[in-house]
């Protein structure tokens, strides 16, 4: 069950959900049953004239791979470009109890430019903790103009029917937890790739 404007600010008041920043004035970005987070000032840029492809099974094609842009002029923006791939980062810290779990969703107002705010990894575990990394993409046929401080995303919560035996911050396989910078793929790590390169 998706938790309303009400529930969000008693989930709030309660620790349930904690979200953090500079400026704690969250409450003026609770909708009917969403919260808006804004975006942060720092970037990673793919360097893709460096590569020839992304190779899970060879941890050296990840090295290197991206490099951090961080924007600190609140006036000047980030451009993404028609067909950029860029990994930013919210604002805002998110902590999530071991019962609530939430789906970040691009804000209607940026699509309709033709920004998409994450490719596919648009849910965060019971347990995270940190910054939430956004897949940006821009598929319109013009530059965007995009500035930290605006309001990227949006997070509906979500109450689980019990708490997890095993939260995000329990588990020991979480490769993001605690992040605060924009974190790039970690995918080298599973398991299952410890089990091919090991057939190999």
């Amino acid at each position: 069950m998706i938790l309303s404007d009400h529930d969000i600010k008693i989930a709030l008041q309660s620790g349930r959900i904690a979200v953090e920043s500079e400026s704690n004035d969250h409450e003026k970005n609770i909708h009917a049953s969403s919260m808006d987070l804004r975006l942060g000032k720092y970037f990673k840029v793919y360097e893709h004239s460096k590569f020839p492809v992304l190779d899970p099974l060879k941890m050296d094609s990840f090295a290197g791979l991206t490099k951090l842009v961080e924007i600190t002029n609140p006036d000047e923006p980030f451009i993404v470009h028609p067909g950029d791939f860029v990994l930013g980062v919210t604002y805002e810290k998110v902590k999530l109890a071991d019962d609530i779990v939430a789906r970040v969703e691009g804000r209607s107002s940026l699509g309709r430019l033709g920004i998409i705010i994450h490719s596919t990894a648009g849910f965060i575990d019971a347990g995270f903790e940190g910054t939430i990394t956004l897949e940006i993409t821009n598929i319109n046929r013009m530059p965007v103009a995009l500035y930290p401080g605006m309001r990227v995303c949006q997070l509906a919560f979500e109450e689980m029917s019990s708490p997890a035996d095993v939260p995000y911050n329990k588990k020991s396989s979480s490769k993001y937890q605690g992040q605060t910078l924009p974190e790039e793929s970690r995918l080298t790590i599973d398991p299952e790739f410890d089990k091919i390169k090991l057939a190999q």
